[in-house]
């Protein structure tokens, strides 16, 4: 499947924005998707996961703050980011793949993976 993200740009702290992640070239409703982040210098972490039927995973350190959803009749996922801090400033990327269980939360797993787009938070 062919992954497109898009929605980042530059925002002050505790400002919102929304990524979307549209998705080609694929049976969509059967994938889990992702995203991903790597700021400078740092490896690549995960942020946020749902599962085909809708079960959703989030790192920690965006709990309670970014809220990821899916619209499989747009072939679209959503990931929606409030209360926006620096440090979690960096280049997210949107992922899928088939597999079913185990932890949603390993970049190995994933097999599609959409081209970044950077998200920049000032203080």
């Amino acid at each position: 499947v062919q992954l497109q993200a898009f929605g980042g740009g530059l925002v002050q702290a505790g400002g919102s924005l929304r990524l979307s992640c549209a998705a080609s070239g694929g049976t969509f409703g059967i994938y889990a998707m992702a995203w991903f982040r790597q700021a400078p210098e740092k490896e690549r972490e995960f942020v946020a996961a749902i599962t085909r039927n809708g079960i959703r995973f989030y790192a920690d350190s965006v709990k309670g703050r970014f809220t990821l959803s899916r619209d499989n009749a747009k072939n679209t996922v959503y990931l929606q980011m409030n209360s926006l801090k620096p440090e979690d400033t960096a280049v997210y990327y949107c992922a899928a793949r088939i597999k079913f269980g185990g932890n949603y939360n390993n970049h190995n797993d994933y097999h599609d993976w959409g081209q970044g787009t950077l998200v920049t938070v000032s203080s």
